[in-house]
């Protein structure tokens, strides 16, 4: 009785597990594959891989190699991780390939050794390493032309400093956008590198726990640390987001587009996605007056909303208000958000809406500096002003005003 309740918790675990798991005997013949693994390598039932090598899973410019490895690995089993600095992929059913990470386990029954393979797929977190890769060959290239740019200059300047002082002018100020653009390059390196690391441990850390809860009762810390991977990939996405956000609206690229909608709805439907981050205890509160049809750019509006109103939650206690309201006139379109947070020092208001800027009170809070920074170029593109009302310790209120166009006829 005892030795079947075990094979029930036994085979339990390892079908409800959230991680794909394959069984191999020494032969290398697949034994047992896990529902999980499964769907990661794209097939419908165990029979498809009951019985063929493990090879069948791996690309085959690997195979060859992989025999003689897992060979040697049968003879000396060891649990540990396979291929320690090394990138690993599998394939899938359809040849498709993806990046993993594999750990291995051993067991023996009955004089049968056994080998247990944990796989893991990897391909959100290549994706993102790749992504900062690309923008940081971006920079580069950008310096590499501004350098360029500079170094021709200088010998133009070399055969007429003399004739003019103008000239002189203009090699002071491409020297000065060159040191701006290196200030600029290394603030990027260091806030990328900074930022992407959190998110990026906590995958790491989250996926490696997992592995450690095998049975049903852990099942709610499975899904907890489900829900920090979600939550550090949707933050790596919101990062993203903002670096190339900032490169288009340096570029130009960036233009409102108008449209008529209704500014109630919207502001209420943003309001909505934040009171899930919402510390304990805080309320929003809203407020609108006048009329609801507005014409603005919709999409760059609610990024506003969003990264206003996300600050402000981020940076107030417990149990706080916070406060929005709009205001629709014949003449201007008003949007307040006012918090009961840390408050922002006269010192650190002068430069809150620069690049990669971040308040002394908040350095231990994390954040890019490029919020408040988009927010203020998306509020410039609507023709609208910008105005930051705070004192420490006092809460902070921003005040956005757009202008109403008179009606040419």
């Amino acid at each position: 009785m005892h030795s079947l309740a075990e094979e029930k918790l036994f085979e339990t675990l390892f079908s409800h597990a959230s991680i794909g798991i394959v069984v191999v005997n020494e032969s290398a013949d697949i034994v047992l594959v896990n529902q999980f693994a499964l769907l990661q390598f794209g097939y419908h039932s165990v029979e498809e891989l009951h019985g063929k090598k493990i090879e069948n899973l791996i690309p085959a410019r690997y195979q060859h190699k992989h025999v003689h490895n897992r060979n040697q690995y049968i003879d000396a089993p060891k649990s540990r991780p396979m291929g320690i600095g090394l990138d690993l992929f599998a394939t899938k059913k359809d040849g498709t390939e993806f990046p993993v990470e594999i750990s291995l386990g051993n067991y023996e029954v009955e004089g049968a050794k056994y080998v247990v393979a944990f796989v893991n797929d990897i391909t959100l977190r290549k994706e993102a390493q790749k992504a900062i890769m690309q923008l940081n060959e971006q920079l580069e290239k950008k310096v590499l032309e501004r350098t360029y740019s500079l170094q021709e200059t200088v010998k133009k300047l070399n055969f007429q400093i003399a004739e003019t002082q103008e000239k002189d002018k203009e090699l002071r100020a491409a020297l000065v956008k060159e040191k701006e653009l290196g200030e600029l390059k290394s603030r990027f390196v260091s806030v990328a590198s900074h930022e992407f690391r959190t998110p990026l441990s906590t995958i790491l850390s989250s996926t490696y726990l997992m592995q450690k809860y095998i049975t049903g009762e852990d099942q709610p810390k499975r899904e907890k640390h489900i829900q920090r991977i979600l939550s550090s990939v949707n933050l790596l996405t919101d990062i993203l987001n903002d670096f190339l956000s900032v490169g288009k609206i340096e570029e130009g690229k960036i233009q409102a587009r108008y449209s008529w909608f209704d500014i109630k709805k919207s502001i209420s439907e943003t309001i909505t996605e934040m009171q899930s981050i919402a510390k304990k205890g805080q309320v929003i509160k809203y407020n609108h007056k006048g009329n609801q049809e507005v014409e603005l750019d919709p999409a760059m509006l609610k990024h506003i909303t969003l990264n206003l109103l996300s600050n402000a939650i981020k940076f107030s206690p417990e149990n706080s208000e916070i406060q929005i309201s709009t205001n629709v006139t014949d003449k201007i379109i008003e949007l307040r958000i006012k918090d009961q947070g840390l408050g922002i020092s006269k010192e650190d208001q002068e430069h809150l809406f620069e690049r990669f800027f971040r308040a002394q009170n908040v350095m231990n809070i994390q954040g890019t500096g490029l919020g408040l920074h988009i927010v203020s170029k998306y509020v410039e593109q609507m023709k609208g002003d910008i105005r930051c009302f705070s004192e420490q310790e006092m809460g902070t209120e921003f005040f956005i005003t757009f202008h109403i166009s008179e009606p040419v006829f």
